[in-house]
């Protein structure tokens, strides 16, 4: 049977030696251009020249499309340092270039990407990725923690590598030394947009949670190295996040920033407050701008035994700093009269208060007919998601990112409330989150969340209290442990409310139930 052959301009037809060459020459002379290419695809700026860092530019593209011939005509040649577009810039920017990594830097979260509309060059998926592993300390990556595990590689860089475990090594250091910002451009960067807009065209909150966790970890590591950039070989934590109270909508179409620093130190913890703002339009006062704030507990362990280790101690300057810091230590005296009370019996609660919350819950169980048509039994409520804890999950310390398990149970609340109201609820706030264990690669993690109550003392602003409980499985150990609680709130839109919608009453029908609405509304009602 005679061979199909292809003619000579078929695309994937075979060249013959002299046409071959000439197009190895084509593609040279188009790498060349690119590897001369003045417009890089990643840079990583440091405030130190000294800090080590690496730019991942043209040179990364290890290929040519030679798909189709016909795309690479010499005419194109002059235009070939566009072809390989800027696709994300990522930096730490300062005005002095010889100080280390400042208090008033920002760090700028943009994707240079044009909306589709403008242009229909190709977009390399990939390019954010093209990173020595010096600058990938963990696999977890979004556009906010790319920026901030790249400005914070520079630490990594500078480990010691003589033992620094002595008191007399650690310094005490000003709230301004560890300040660090980063802002969205959602205004000008269309791609970065939609990365963080919902389904109504609002901020996703659990990704502004993620961020948030990540930034008071870079805040935390450049409060514990030294003056000369090294840092002693400790895991810095998070222990728990106290409360984020949103005090205004956060629209995703404006340019936002989130700025913080260390406020309290203790021997082994600290406390960081981040705040989120936004301009408001017409307002003259500062304080108009806060959208958001947060408070994050991080603890210090030792990287070699995991016993708690000595960090940096902190030295208020402002009036602002002394005030902030008593407040994060009357937090802390609270948080341990907490654990306190929690050890005492629990059979000292108020037994009035239990039989209350169960009294409509027994009617639903023993007389299911006669129940209150507006209330519903917690168990009714309950929702659940499982998922393997991958290794694109992890961490700097090889753990999954607590950013990334707070957005998962943020959007599992979210769905809660959603289900439960019949109406696409509004963030309100998270309290009291607890991070009891950790969760490594590989972990089934199972998070269950459930409606625990609700108040309905405002008609016009209902409120739906949301609980997730994050327990990690080991199937092959045959054991199941509780490794992070959260606690939401949300409320529905106004005009849902005039069109009719009426929330219902939640009630506990076991004694377990009931005494975590009592601990949680003893909670809100403490604040």
């Amino acid at each position: 049977m005679n061979q199909l052959k292809r003619p000579l301009c078929h695309p994937f037809s075979r060249f013959n030696n002299s046409k071959s060459t000439s197009l190895q020459s084509l593609m040279k002379s188009i790498c060349h251009e690119a590897i001369s290419s003045q417009n890089p695809i990643f840079n990583a700026r440091f405030s130190d020249p000294t800090m080590a860092f690496s730019a991942a530019d043209s040179t990364s593209f290890s290929r040519v499309n030679t798909h189709f011939l016909n795309s690479l005509k010499l005419p194109k040649l002059a235009s070939t340092t566009q072809t390989f577009p800027q696709i994300r810039t990522f930096y730490v920017k300062s005005t002095n270039p010889n100080a280390e990594l400042s208090a008033s830097n920002d760090i700028p979260v943009v994707s240079t990407v044009s909306p589709p509309f403008q242009s229909s060059q190709p977009i390399d998926a990939g390019s954010s990725m093209r990173k020595p592993i010096s600058l990938w300390p963990g696999m977890y990556h979004s556009p906010v923690t790319n920026a901030l595990w790249e400005a914070r590689s520079s630490m990594f860089e500078k480990i010691a590598d003589d033992k620094q475990d002595s008191e007399s090594e650690l310094v005490a250091k000003t709230p301004s030394s560890s300040r660090t910002s980063i802002v969205y451009k959602f205004s000008s960067d269309y791609i970065l947009r939609e990365q963080y807009r919902n389904p109504w065209d609002e901020m996703r909150m659990g990704k502004l949670l993620e961020d948030l966790d990540a930034l008071g970890g870079t805040i935390a590591y450049k409060h514990c190295r030294n003056d000369d950039g090294a840092t002693r070989p400790i895991l810095l934590v998070t222990a728990s996040v106290d409360k984020m109270v949103l005090k205004k909508p956060i629209p995703v179409d404006h340019d936002l920033k989130i700025s913080g620093a260390v406020t309290w130190v203790g021997r082994s913890s600290m406390e960081i407050q981040l705040q989120v703002t936004q301009s408001t339009q017409g307002s003259p006062n500062p304080s108009d701008s806060v959208a958001l704030v947060a408070n994050f507990t991080f603890v210090a362990r030792d990287s070699k035994t995991g016993k708690s280790a000595p960090i940096n101690q902190i030295l208020p300057e402002t009036e602002h700093e002394k005030l902030l810091w008593k407040e994060a230590e009357e937090r802390n005296k609270m948080r341990k009269l907490k654990k306190t009370e929690q050890k005492k019996d629990v059979n000292n609660r108020d037994e009035e208060r239990l039989n209350a919350l169960l009294a409509e819950g027994r009617v639903f169980c023993d007389m299911p007919a006669l129940a209150d048509r507006d209330s519903i039994l917690i168990r009714d409520t309950c929702h659940e998601n499982s998922l393997m804890c991958q290794p694109q999950q992890r961490n700097i310390h090889g753990r999954i990112f607590g950013g990334f398990l707070m957005r998962k149970a943020s959007e599992l609340a979210f769905s809660n409330a959603y289900a439960f109201a019949g109406a696409a609820p509004c963030f309100l706030e998270v309290d009291h989150v607890d991070f009891f264990k950790p969760v490594d690669v590989g972990n089934f993690l199972r998070l269950k969340s459930c409606v625990l109550y609700t108040e309905l003392e405002n008609p016009s602003k209902p409120l739906i209290n949301v609980e997730v409980v994050a327990h990690v499985t080991r199937p092959e150990l045959r054991s199941s442990e509780v490794s992070n609680k959260f606690y939401f709130t949300f409320t529905v839109r106004p005009e849902a409310m005039k069109e009719g919608l009426r929330i219902r009453n939640v009630v506990p029908a076991t004694e377990e139930e009931a005494r975590r609405v009592l601990e949680r509304m003893d909670a809100e009602s403490c604040r």
